[in-house]
């Protein structure tokens, strides 16, 4: 971790609770994307729906915008300064500053392939609590602009292609915070306003598995479970999902269900300890 001190004062509260709001807004993060496909194309994240390839010569794609509506409950912690972050998704969209979350993919044959970006930024959102050398939440307050981008690469191949389909997938995804805190403090040791900023980023291999259980006609359910970290970045991660995918025009399908994603990642004094859930709801765009 990089850290610009702005005063001569120690505060490593500061940088805790700001690393804590930074993934307030969830991709998972870590992690794999809420999009699902067509019978025309097949995705590469977590969501994601396939119909059996006819035409392996032929390259498909499609673009998948979506939100993730989480909310945040865990722990992080910076040398000798811990906090417990609690957030609902209406503290986080209160404070959404900026916010950007999409997935290209392309397919050929039983492989396909994804691109995920995830962008967005906090913006003086208030710390629920804190605890550390310059006091805690009753003796001073903290106000964080956060940035957190995520890119994950992801690669995807077709195991079972019956009426029921598996997909195995591997990933690397990429997440970077960035933040710029201020902490004003009103006890009796080291009263006054006191600015730091500071980034974190990390890189997690993960392998994964994808099901998919068409209904009826437009209709099908979507299962997906992966796991990572394997102490490359975090220490470990995983990703729960289920949801349904609606094919409901010709080259466009809606994408909707729940998400629950964790990350432990430990690096130095570092400490993010963290679970993401919530729903997620996405239209993707074949062409």
């Amino acid at each position: 971790m990089t850290i610009r001190h702005t005063t001569h004062h120690d505060c490593f509260a500061a940088i805790l609770l700001g690393s804590t709001l930074a993934l307030a807004v969830p991709v998972s993060a870590a992690t794999d994307t809420p999009a699902t496909n067509t019978p025309a194309a097949t995705d590469t994240s977590a969501a994601s729906q396939a119909a059996p390839y006819s035409d392996a010569d032929k390259w498909q794609f499609e673009i998948t915008p979506y939100l993730f509506a989480a909310g945040m409950n865990g722990k992080t912690g910076i040398s000798s300064v811990t906090a417990n972050v609690d957030m609902s998704f209406d503290d986080i969209l209160n404070n959404l500053d900026q916010g950007l979350m999409a997935l290209f993919e392309a397919r050929k044959g039983p492989w396909t392939y994804g691109l995920e970006g995830v962008y967005f930024k906090l913006k003086n959102e208030g710390a629920k609590s804190w605890q550390g050398p310059l006091g805690n939440t009753g003796t001073g307050s903290l106000e964080a602009t956060m940035t957190e981008q995520l890119y994950g690469l992801t690669v995807g191949y077709r195991v079972l292609d019956e009426h029921t389909k598996v997909d195995v997938i591997g990933a690397a995804r990429y997440t970077q915070l960035d933040a710029e805190l201020n902490l004003v403090t009103t006890g009796p040791l080291v009263p006054g306003s006191n600015s730091i900023s500071g980034t974190e980023n990390w890189w997690d291999p993960v392998i994964g598995a994808r099901v998919l259980q068409p209904l009826f006609d437009a209709w099908t359910l979507v299962g997906y479970a992966d796991f990572g970290g394997f102490g490359v970045g975090s220490d470990r991660t995983y990703q729960l999902l289920a949801g349904v995918n609606w094919q409901f025009a010709k080259s466009v399908n809606a994408k909707a269900g729940y998400r629950y994603l964790y990350q432990d990642y430990q690096n130095d004094n570092f400490v993010w300890d963290m679970t993401s859930s919530g729903y997620y709801l996405g239209a993707g765009f074949k062409f």
